[in-house]
């Protein structure tokens, strides 16, 4: 990877040109973005005057254009592309970014995949875009439908933060699943064998398994630090990866 500008594991570099959002699903009741936006506000930071109010930035619009070497981009790690107040609009201006950035990779993840799907059925997705959605529990596999829908080149999962066993699910056209715990001090626990259900469907069905982290929580069902708990899966790390390149 290129010289990374952010800690989140499976990315390079973030995009952000929306932030703030609204609590839609389980996995958003200790959202790590809004507790960030909050500080940022109150360390007077631009572009957060409204803290987690939705909010364009299209003045960053442009900001991976100005980067030459090809690098991997997680688009709004602070708010989601596909909230109902992100007007069609402005989504295809943050597209047709991509498509003038050909040399870049940009992870474009949601939790409100029904409206991603309805968009991208009438728009295309750029070849450089990797389309996921997030599925912290069995309310959420529903999600995995309306992506397998959409016509990209990497559709992807994010099972962050993992909030329970959510069982046997069809991975057919997904190419890569990223398992994570919740981190912070309000974490919920995630236990070991709702990870292993998660690493062995993949292996079944030939999607690639990444291991994000155990969070709050240890895999021993131990509360302590997240960089204690760390990253071992059966004592060793799994960062596998799409086989996709561009």
């Amino acid at each position: 990877m290129s010289n990374k500008t952010t800690k989140i594991e499976w990315t390079e570099h973030t995009w952000n040109p929306v932030t703030g959002c609204t609590k839609l699903s389980a996995g958003c009741a200790n959202c790590y973005a809004e507790v960030m936006a909050r500080r940022l506000k109150a360390m007077g930071v631009k572009g957060y005057e409204n803290g987690f109010q939705l909010t364009l930035q299209p003045g960053r619009l442009e900001e991976p254009l100005r980067r030459a070497a090809p690098a991997v981009y997680f688009v709004n790690s602070m708010s989601d592309l596909f909230h109902e107040e992100v007007p069609d609009s402005y989504i295809e201006k943050v597209l047709d970014v991509m498509r003038r950035a050909p040399h870049h990779v940009f992870q474009l993840l949601t939790k409100r995949a029904e409206r991603m799907a309805e968009f991208f059925a009438s728009h295309e997705v750029p070849d450089n875009a990797w389309i996921g959605v997030t599925v912290e529990d069995r309310a959420a596999v529903r999600r995995i439908d309306s992506l397998r829908a959409i016509d990209a080149r990497v559709r992807f999962l994010s099972v962050e933060p993992l909030l329970e066993d959510i069982g046997a699910f069809d991975l057919t056209g997904i190419h890569w699943v990223i398992v994570g715990g919740e981190s912070g001090v309000r974490a919920r626990p995630m236990k070991e064998e709702w990870v292993v259900n998660i690493k062995r469907q993949c292996e079944a069905q030939q999607a690639a398994f990444f291991f994000k982290q155990w969070g709050g929580w240890g895999a021993d069902g131990k509360k302590r630090a997240k960089k204690k708990n760390g990253r071992l899966l059966f004592n060793r790390t799994w960062d596998e990866r799409p086989a996709a390149s561009f």
